[in-house]
């Protein structure tokens, strides 16, 4: 699916660390570039930035809602979602920051080998979305990363399945 100009869309990024000193890592910042781009491809999109306070503060929603602004994204188009830890609670958080009744397409911004997962989680919390990544940096990024990384959600996929399916049973 294209994510290019359009009717205006709910963008939620999903959180990555904060390094000390309040610095986005790369991946946040990347992530937080991308959305900024998809919602300023869409005039009224809104971003919901997530993520709490992790190893160094401040929390990751209000560093990605920072670097939205700072691209231009208006303050009242931008939310911060600063409590969640997981991407469970990134997007059931966020979930919450979505306007009553919207039916702008969910666009969930993440790094490519955690779209699947993000997705899968999405859809179980009954949120209709697509996923999007930004390229930037992957052909720079080593060989061993993405190896690591695709492993790394290889092994979490199943697992994040079977923790949604335990969820769904206790309902």
């Amino acid at each position: 699916m294209s994510h290019g100009a359009g009717q205006p869309a709910i963008v939620i990024v999903l959180g990555a660390a904060v390094w000390a000193g309040g610095v986005a890592s790369p991946a946040l910042a990347r992530r937080a570039r991308h959305a900024a781009r998809l919602a300023l491809a869409r005039d009224g999109s809104l971003i919901i930035t997530t993520g709490g306070v992790g190893r160094n503060p401040p929390a990751e929603g209000e560093v990605a809602a920072e670097i939205c602004h700072s691209l231009g994204v208006p303050r009242d188009r931008i939310r911060a979602e600063t409590a969640s830890t997981t991407t469970y609670e990134n997007l059931a958080f966020a979930q919450r920051l979505i306007p009553a009744g919207s039916t702008a397409p969910v666009i969930i911004v993440t790094d490519y080998t955690h779209v699947p997962r993000a997705l899968l989680t999405a859809r179980h919390l009954g949120l209709r979305a697509t996923g999007a990544f930004p390229r930037e940096g992957l052909a720079a990024t080593p060989l061993r990363r993405h190896l690591w990384q695709i492993g790394r959600e290889c092994l979490a996929l199943p697992v994040y399945a079977l923790r949604l399916a335990w969820l769904s049973c206790k309902r």
